[in-house]
Order: C-alpha cells, then sequence, then structure tokens
C-alpha cells in the first residue's frame, strides 16, 4: 500500500490553507516557495466551498450537500453549494496548472478523510453523518470514488507529477474517544470502533494506487500506529504537540519507513526563530529515539503546524520560505 520505496518526498511543503481569495496569487505562492514539493492551495475566505468540509463535499460521487446554518448537510441533487465547490476547485486547478507547465517531482492534493467528513457533515435529520454506520460506510465509499477521479483529473493536468495524497483528519482523535458533539450539543456521539477506523481508512487510502498518502491531524495524541496499519506511507503533525509519551510509536514508525510531516512553523503571525531553531525539536527527538542523524533528511518534511488561512499574507510567505530554509538546516546538519 505505501510505495514510499520508489518515491522521493520533497524537504518541505505546506500543509493546505492559505489566506486571501486569488487563486493565481495563491498557486505562485505555493509553487514559488516549494520548487521540489508544491501543494494545491485552499482558500477558505472565499466563503462556504471553499472550506474544508465543502470543497471535499464537492468531490462527492452522487453525494451532494448543501449549506444550512448549523453547517454542511446533504441533500437530494447538487446546488448552488456544491456547484461553487466545483468551480472554485476547478480555477484552483487551472492555476496550479499553469504554474506547474512540464513539472516533474512530487505535488500535493489534500481533501478531508473519512472520519472527519463524517463528523462534519450533516444527514437529512440534523445529526451527523457519523451518527449512522451505514451512512459512514456509504460516504466513505462516495469519498473513494470521488477522490479516484480527482487524482485522475489532477495526473492528466500535470502528467510529470507524483502524487501525494494528503487526508486532513483533524476529528479523527475525537471521532475514536467519543468526544464529537451531537446536532444539539448536549451529548456526543458514540466512540467508533478502531477497528472500522482503521478498515475505513484503508479502504480510502487504498484508492491512491500509484502513490503515498499522508494523513494530517493537527490534534494532540496522533494515532501513528493505526495510521501505519491503515496505508498511510505518511503522517502530518503539529509537532509542538507531541510528548515523549509519543516517542516509541514514532520511532516505530520510522523504522517501518513512515514518512513524518513535522510541522514546526506556527499557523499564525508571530515572530519566527531562526531556521535551526526551528528544527531544534525534531534533532532533539531524534537523539532521544536513537535514531541516527543522517535518517532526517530521508524521514522528515518540514511544513507549517496548521493550514494558513488564519495568517496574513506576508507572514505566510514568510512562514512557507522559513519551512525550506528549516528543511536546508536540518539536512546540512543533522547533528
Amino acid at each position: 500500500m505505501s510505495n514510499n520505496s520508489q518515491f522521493s518526498f520533497g524537504p518541505a511543503t505546506g500543509i493546505g490553507s492559505l489566506p486571501g481569495t486569488d487563486a493565481r496569487e495563491a498557486a505562485k505562492t505555493a509553487t514559488g516557495a516549494f520548487e521540489d514539493f508544491p501543494f494545491l492551495p485552499e482558500l477558505p475566505a472565499r466563503g462556504p466551498g471553499a472550506d474544508m468540509i465543502g470543497r471535499t463535499a464537492g468531490l462527492l460521487v452522487e453525494v451532494y450537500a448543501r449549506v444550512e446554518p448549523s453547517g454542511w448537510r446533504i441533500g437530494d441533487r447538487p446546488g448552488r453549494d456544491t456547484k461553487r465547490a466545483w468551480a472554485w476547485l476547478g480555477e484552483d486547478l487551472d492555476a496550479f496548472e499553469e504554474f506547474t507547465q512540464g513539472y516533474e517531482g512530487p505535488i500535493k492534493m489534500q481533501a478531508v478523510g473519512p472520519w472527519t467528513l463524517a463528523a462534519g457533515l450533516e444527514l437529512r435529520n440534523g445529526e451527523a453523518v457519523l451518527s449512522d454506520p451505514g451512512a459512514c460506510r456509504d460516504l466513505a465509499g462516495s469519498l473513494a470514488e470521488g477522490l479516484r477521479n480527482h487524482l485522475a483529473d489532477v495526473q492528466r493536468r500535470v502528467p510529470g507529477a507524483q502524487i501525494v495524497l494528503q487526508l486532513d483528519e483533524p476529528s479523527l482523535i475525537g471521532v475514536l474517544r467519543g468526544h464529537v458533539r451531537s446536532a444539539s450539543g448536549y451529548r456526543t456521539y458514540r466512540a467508533v470502533d478502531r477497528q472500522l477506523v482503521e478498515s475505513t481508512l484503508r479502504e480510502v487510502v487504498g484508492v491512491h494506487a500509484n502513490g503515498p498518502v499522508v494523513v494530517h491531524s493537527c490534534a494532540p495524541d496522533v494515532p501513528f500506529a493505526l495510521l501505519r496499519r491503515a496505508g498511510a506511507a505518511g503522517v502530518s503533525f503539529d509537532f509542538s504537540l507531541l510528548t515523549e509519551r509519543d516517542d516509541d510509536v514514532i520511532g516505530e514508525a520510522v523504522e517501518a519507513g513512515t514518512r513524518l510531516f513535522a510541522g514546526v512553523v506556527p499557523g499564525t503571525d508571530t515572530a519566527l526563530s531562526d531556521p535551526a531553531g526551528s528544527v531544534m525539536g525534531v534533532r532533539t527527538l531524534w537523539r532521544r529515539l536513537g535514531l541516527r542523524p543522517g535518517l532526517l533528511a530521508e524521514a522528515v518534511t518540514i511544513t507549517p503546524a496548521c493550514g494558513l488561512a488564519g495568517a496574513t499574507p506576508e507572514y505566510a510567505r514568510h512562514a512557507l520560505a522559513h519551512c525550506v530554509r528549516a528543511a536546508r538546516s536540518l539536512a546540512d546538519n543533522p547533528e
């Protein structure tokens, strides 16, 4: 499933979202900052349909969603909101294609994973899809089919690209622990069985037969082992949320060939340390794990801690450039 061995990841990339509403400007930023690992930007500031849930709902096959005051809800046919999601994704892909003419190498596409989608999308009765096991199954199947079509479209547009698919799963821990709130807000949905979570993820990860899938979660206690078993070739996380409790699972993941997407650059405006300072924690972790320093650049891609939608455009550009410099520092001085 995870064909890391024939695949080279870039040393640094973005997570997904950027500030602003201009698709060409965003594509220029994402491709210019990361010459060897560009990503398709997302611009949620444009409104419903450009947000994380709406954008992925637009990829679904034979499942349509519309915006209600409470959020995205499944409907019978593609309405205005779905069409808007399609239009914006098309605009983003056109811009990305323009700036990747003749490019060969890894690129990254992002979509919401099946469990965060099930937690963030409502059934007709207003409860989350998560409340209904059959609906969860159908949603995962529709998402898998939609991703297959989307990846094929991207491959046609950028023929020389090796596509990395990132599944965003910020709600995954909440789903596993029964922390996702119901529509009323007074109760939470029952925790989903770990094996079901894993097998559903495996089904969606499996659609990308030609390249690796990375799962992104910016919550604490990322389930590294579960994601690895589900076939994820890489795990993307907020490095500041790691604790020494995570050491063993991270060590096992690295030894099994899992790529770490270490989010070390803050996602909102702040003063940044020097690039070497930003990756000091990664070096310290490596020493604690007893891994050889030479493995660092082979095993780690540097990213912002999360999406940059909440940052100023100036900071976002600065943060992306900082990721590249921090990755270089890690490769040049792994000790």
